[in-house]
């Protein structure tokens, strides 16, 4: 009887999962902690998320009622999605978190001067995830400091790498 070869695990991570990464918020703010949230989608929201028409870099959470929402994240409907629903792409997303967790997000947020950054939308056993990170903004100074950082240690590795 013949063997059947075992297929090869998938290997941990976001690399093959990831919608969309807001590369503007490291840039803009020190992450300080992170958190997954599922959202509240439409249909056409899930097909277009499917397809990565997403974009981030203008989005951000906010605490209401003792809910959180996502404002400003751009979901491009499809050509071919149904013309009897109407899509709207910058609408506010409902997300979904443990009620531990937004206790504790709401007073980090009101007490002190923490805010709430999307970071990375990505698949999660076939459910869409949200990053959220806890951030606290950075000032220009800061900003210098971090590029600063990061091409010395660009330029250190090039050095080592040539002697």
């Amino acid at each position: 009887m013949p063997t059947m070869a075992k297929k090869p695990k998938k290997k941990a991570g976001n690399a093959g999962r990831t919608i969309a990464l807001n590369k503007k918020a490291k840039h803009e703010y020190f992450i300080e902690d992170r958190y997954e949230a599922g959202l509240a989608l439409q249909g056409w929201e899930v097909k277009s998320l499917r397809e990565g028409r997403l974009q981030l870099s203008e989005s951000y959470v906010t605490i209401k009622d003792g809910e959180a929402f996502l404002f400003g994240a751009h979901i491009t409907a499809l050509p071919t999605a149904s013309k009897h629903i109407h899509s709207d792409p910058v609408r506010t997303r409902k997300l979904l978190l443990h009620r531990k967790e937004l206790d504790k997000l709401i007073g980090l947020v009101e007490r002190r001067g923490f805010t709430l950054v999307p970071l990375v939308m990505y698949w999660n056993k076939g459910i869409a995830k949200l990053e959220i990170g806890l951030a606290k903004g950075k000032k220009l100074h800061d900003k210098r400091a971090t590029d600063k950082d990061r091409d010395w240690q660009r330029d250190k590795q090039r050095i080592l790498k040539h002697s």
